[in-house]
This record gives structure tokens, sequence and C-alpha cells, in this order.
């Protein structure tokens, strides 16, 4: 997934927020794994108590919270913690319609998107993989090309079956 759950306008972040807001932790404890939820719940009660000493105090306690929960949040994916990032980032086009879907109840907008982008793809490389083909006899070097399209059209479509039948977020430390 791309930086989108560390992000201030991603949803643990919200998710946090709302938990500061209506002090009720349990807002946010979905969003981290059983194994980081102690450590959440410390943060989340040093913080409540913390925001009511003042303007500056409340939004440093509320920093803490946020930066610890998307921590714990980015431990229990495997996947590293580098920060907060900023709202607004460019998270590519799946991101925006997959919440479209998920806000329509349909998974229709995503299916659609998806579907096109897989033929569009397949249909690139198989080109690539034919004119390379019809220039292989006779070359080594053009045979060698042809190899490489070929063998990279197998890869790379094993590949996109295993993330399709993946778990939800294997691979996630990938993409930061």
């Amino acid at each position: 997934m791309p930086p989108h759950c560390d992000s201030m306008d991603g949803p643990v972040v919200k998710a946090a927020l709302r938990a500061l807001e209506e002090e009720n932790v349990d807002l946010i404890l979905p969003f981290v794994h059983k194994d980081g939820e102690d450590e959440v719940r410390r943060a989340f009660e040093m913080s409540v108590k913390a925001r009511s000493q003042g303007p500056e105090a409340k939004e440093v306690a509320g920093l803490y919270f946020l930066e610890t929960t998307v921590r714990v949040h980015r431990a229990g994916e495997g996947a590293p913690y580098t920060g907060l990032k900023p709202a607004g980032l460019d998270v590519g086009p799946v991101i925006p319609i997959a919440e479209k879907a998920i806000e329509m109840n349909s998974p229709e907008p995503l299916i659609g998107f998806l579907i096109e982008e897989v033929q569009a793809e397949v249909a690139d490389r198989f080109e690539a993989m034919l004119r390379a083909k019809q220039h292989a006899p006779g070359s080594v070097d053009a045979e060698r090309e042809y190899v490489e399209a070929m063998l990279g059209l197998q890869v790379w479509s094993h590949k996109l079956y295993g993330c399709i039948k993946g778990a939800a977020h294997e691979g996630h430390h990938e993409h930061g």
C-alpha cells in the first residue's frame, strides 16, 4: 500500500484523532494489532491527561499519540515507521477509488478500474513479446530480447496472480 496509513489524512490518523476528541481509545484499537494494544492504551491515557494542560500541551500530546499509533500500526503490518506524512500526498489512483467503493458499499468502481488496468497492461506486455518474437529468428541478441519479453510476461503475470491471491498486507513493507 502507498504511504497512506501514515499520512495526516489517512485512516489511522483520522481514527486516532477521533479517539482523542471523544476520549475513547476503543475507536483506534481496531487499527493496531493485539500485541500493540497496551502501548497504544498507555499513550492514549498520557495524551488525554496532557491535553488538559493548555494549547501547547494539547498539540504535543496529540502529535505524540498520532505518532505512537501509526508506528504501532505499521509495526503490526511488518512495515517500518518513517514518520507522519503530510495530508494530500499523491497515493495514486487506486486508493481513492477503493475508498469511494467502500463509501458506496459497492465494489464495482474498484473492479472496473482494476480490470481495465490489468487488461491494458497484459495487452501491452503481450504485444511487446510478439514484436520481439517476430524479430527473434536468426539473431542470438534478438532471441534474447524475445526470451526476456516472454519470461517477463510470465513472471509479471505470476506476481500479479500472487498479489490477487495474497493476504491483504502481504508485502506491505515494500511500498513504504
